[in-house]
């Protein structure tokens, strides 16, 4: 066979090759073309139904072939948790459990007290919170870890905003009576986020808000705190950085007593002493937790020893014991701040579950088991509804009391059971021995928690990975800092929501390249190697929808990539506006389009279609084609609609664009 011979054979065989690669090509693009219309929107809400009236029917046929008695247990194990759990528990875990509980409550009682006054209540009020929604929390949980009481940010939160309603210290009846009103709508907000699923809101505050949320907030706390440290009678009641700092200065140049600062700063150093020891050999972590409750006690016995009260050291005096009481008849719905106390619910509700979660999700991944979301939401918001009842006001699970029962060994919510009926005997028979109690130490003990709460190393991870997610940390930090708490919340809100709003407006797009020795077709910055198509510009948009608020901004930002070098010449002299013949845009990231997103593509059309150039598309989603063809977009740019990108370019160059 002659040598020509040979040449011809194999230029047919290539081209036989062509025309079959090039029939599958087009055979390709009918499946994108010829796709079944998606389910319209009342289709998707009509089969969601009929799915779940079916798992509903499929329920009820499974109950009815069971007894009476297994249907009324299944339906308490679903309300209440402690009847799957409590089948397998032993003498084993309960002795882990009460050891856990009597270490937490040991930290629990001193900061309670604390916090109720953080909250400017009597103290007995932080005693109460940490009985009554421990134990509705123990047969309603999820969580194995989580220790319900009061804590720092809530108590801050409640009064820097219920205060502003009514003066705690002009009428304290009239402020406690709105701080069960709060904590009863916060229980009823907890409650449906769980029952219609809307946890989503709690997603409001992010991971990055929270940060300087809790760090602005835990300084704010801090600075109040000299108060009692000081023994300062006067002080204000603003929460802002610079108020507090000025009533401090102005009290100091005042005539003031040492012995309280005294007092107050030796148990401070001697409880984040034992802290230390306690982080440092993990086999003193119980002295750590003990050594608040330790520090009332002897600085109660130093005061009572040595009357030290009549020497201008504040004490605590009269604390009521007993059982909690019931507050339904102090549930005033007629008050005129009843709106503004919602509001309040429900800003306090959310930075509630948010705290709760967040640590009872932190501890569940350690032991390697899921929490359910919207149960939690339904298990706290009971809590707090006959919280509310019961003379409590908002309770969530505290982080420093979950470490605590955490690193105690705890099995399962019987810990918090314990810690209850411990605080518990303590309110019917020791509250007489908390007269003498320091103030100062008091302040003493919530210092010695903050600085937990300021978390440094992760503000600069958050700073490393996003600089907008640190923007909004230190929107919060300053926003609770400078102005006040429910400020700084509003300010992380906002930019965390401009945030979602700058991404979606200003989604940009990115040049796509050909991998060598690859199919793929990459972005040639993040890829170098990448290889450009001569003639062919090769455009991705980065974002899952194409919509009024960027379809704008995409277009003009294609056509500028595009027509940029119209006017000049290469290094031959050739035009460069010739360089870019064929426009294939990948809509593999886009899920859905409207009508100003198709409106902005008929013009990016055209416009490129007065410069000479054609269009396509590639990889389309089932809503984008399907709008795509109703709006006769497809016939347009001639059906130049492909599956993958490496078929577009290989179809518009056999059309010879």
């Amino acid at each position: 066979m002659s040598s020509s011979s040979v040449v011809d054979t194999c230029k047919f065989e290539n081209l036989q090759v062509d025309i079959e690669k090039n029939d599958k090509d087009v055979v390709r693009s009918q499946w994108v073309l010829n796709a079944p219309d998606p389910p319209s929107p009342c289709r998707v809400v009509v089969d969601s139904m009929r799915k779940s009236f079916s798992n509903f029917r499929e329920k009820i046929s499974s109950f009815s072939d069971q007894s009476c008695g297994t249907l009324l247990l299944s339906g308490l194990q679903v309300v209440f948790p402690i009847f799957v759990w409590g089948r397998n528990y032993t003498v084993a875990k309960f002795r882990n459990d009460f050891l856990a509980g009597l270490t937490i409550a040991s930290l629990c009682i001193p900061q309670s007290i604390g916090y109720a006054t953080l909250a400017n209540l009597a103290p007995q009020y932080g005693l109460y919170t940490s009985v009554v929604p421990p134990l509705i929390y123990a047969v309603m949980g999820t969580s194995r870890e989580i220790a319900i009481g009061p804590v720092a940010v809530v108590s801050l939160l409640l009064s820097s905003m219920v205060q502003k309603l009514i003066d705690p210290f002009t009428d304290p009846i009239g402020y406690t009576k709105l701080i069960f009103l709060a904590t009863l709508f916060a229980g009823i907000f907890q409650t449906a986020f769980g029952l219609f699923r809307l946890g989503f809101l709690v997603d409001f505050l992010s991971h990055a808000s929270i940060v300087g949320f809790v760090a602005g907030a835990a300084i704010v706390i801090g600075l109040q705190q000299l108060k009692g440290l000081f023994g300062i009678t006067h002080f204000t009641t603003k929460t802002d950085i610079i108020s507090v700092i000025k009533a401090v200065w102005e009290a100091l140049h005042n005539p003031w007593n040492p012995r309280n600062f005294i007092l107050g700063g030796s148990f401070l150093a001697f409880i984040l002493t034992t802290r230390f020891l306690g982080k440092r050999k993990k086999n003193f972590f119980w002295f750590a937790s003990i050594s608040p409750l330790v520090s009332v006690i002897l600085s109660t016995l130093v005061v009572y020893l040595t009357r030290a009260d009549k020497y201008g050291v504040k004490i605590v005096k009269h604390v009521k014991g007993g059982l909690n009481p019931s507050s339904i008849h102090q549930l005033d719905f007629n008050n005129p701040h009843v709106a503004d106390v919602a509001k309040i619910g429900l800003i306090v509700a959310v930075v509630a579950l948010t705290e709760s979660i967040a640590v009872g999700r932190s501890f569940a991944s350690i032991k390697g088991y899921q929490l359910d979301g919207n149960k939690e939401m339904m298990s706290i918001g009971f809590t707090n509804i006959i919280g509310s009842l019961t003379s409590c006001y908002v309770a969530t699970g505290s982080f420093s009391r979950t470490a605590v029962n955490y690193a105690a060994g705890c099995e399962s919510l019987v810990s918090n059971i314990v810690m209850a009926v411990t605080v518990l005997i303590s309110l019917q028979f020791l509250t007489k021995l908390l007269y003498y109690t320091p103030i100062a130490i008091i302040a003493s003990v919530i210092l010695s928690a903050l600085p937990g709460l300021i978390d440094i190393n992760e503000a600069y991870k958050i700073w490393k990975v996003d600089k907008l997610d640190f923007l909004a940390c230190a929107g919060a930090f300053f926003g609770v800092l400078f102005a006040s708490v429910e400020i700084g919340l509003l300010v992380a809100v906002v930019i965390s929501f401009a945030k979602i709003i700058l991404i979606s407006i200003r989604p940009g797009t990115e040049t796509l390249g050909k991998l060598p020795g690859t199919d793929l077709f990459c972005d040639v910055y993040q890829y170098p190697m990448a290889i450009q198509i001569p003639g062919v510009m090769i455009l991705r948009i980065k974002s899952p929808l194409l919509c009024f608020a960027n379809a704008s901004f995409v277009r003009e930002r294609i056509i500028k990539w595009v027509t940029r070098d119209d006017g000049s010449e290469d290094d031959k002299g050739n035009s460069k506006s010739t360089l870019y013949q064929l426009v294939i845009l990948d809509t593999s990231n886009l899920v859905n389009i409207d009508t100003s997103g198709i409106a902005s593509l008929e013009e990016l059309y055209k416009c490129l279609s007065s410069h000479g150039k054609q269009l396509a598309i590639a990889n389309p989603r089932w809503q984008v084609i399907h709008k795509l063809k109703v709006s006769n977009f497809v016939s347009k740019i001639g059906g130049r609609v492909y599956l993958t990108v490496e078929e577009a370019v290989a179809g518009c160059k056999n059309n010879q664009f």
